[in-house]
């Protein structure tokens, strides 16, 4: 309790923000040591942390974060943070000017949410970043 879930919960509540990514970082902290092992949370801090880097504009921190999330998937199993790890790890591409990775992450999120409500907002968003990419 007092070294995964109320780190991640704490981390969740804070706005994200480049102001305020290192904040979230320090946070989370405390839950690193556990996220590989937590059932309850599995590896939710290092989503949060990936989505901290992103907002700092650390693309390389953030998609480091969000390939350990794709990296043990069975952890993850059919939650939704496994499908959106790829929209973060293709954002973090981008940020690190990396196109051909990007679209290769875009691509295997829509790949995975090809049949999904089409208005469904991160959907919407993941199209129009890959777009862009084109």
């Amino acid at each position: 309790m007092q070294f995964v879930y109320l780190p991640t919960i704490r981390a969740a509540g804070l706005p994200v923000g480049a102001a305020s990514s290192d904040r979230v970082i320090k946070t989370l902290a405390p839950a690193r040591q556990y996220e590989l092992g937590s059932q309850a949370l599995p590896l939710y801090s290092a989503y949060l942390g990936g989505e901290a880097y992103l907002a700092g504009h650390q693309g390389s921190a953030a998609a480091a974060e969000f390939q350990k999330i794709i990296d043990h998937s069975g952890l993850v199993t059919n939650n939704l943070i496994g499908a959106l790890a790829r929209v973060g790890l293709g954002r973090a591409y981008v940020i690190q000017g990396n196109k051909v990775k990007a679209d290769a992450a875009y691509q295997d999120f829509l790949t995975l949410w090809k049949a999904a409500d089409p208005d469904i907002p991160i959907l919407k968003e993941a199209k129009a970043e890959y777009a862009k990419l084109q």
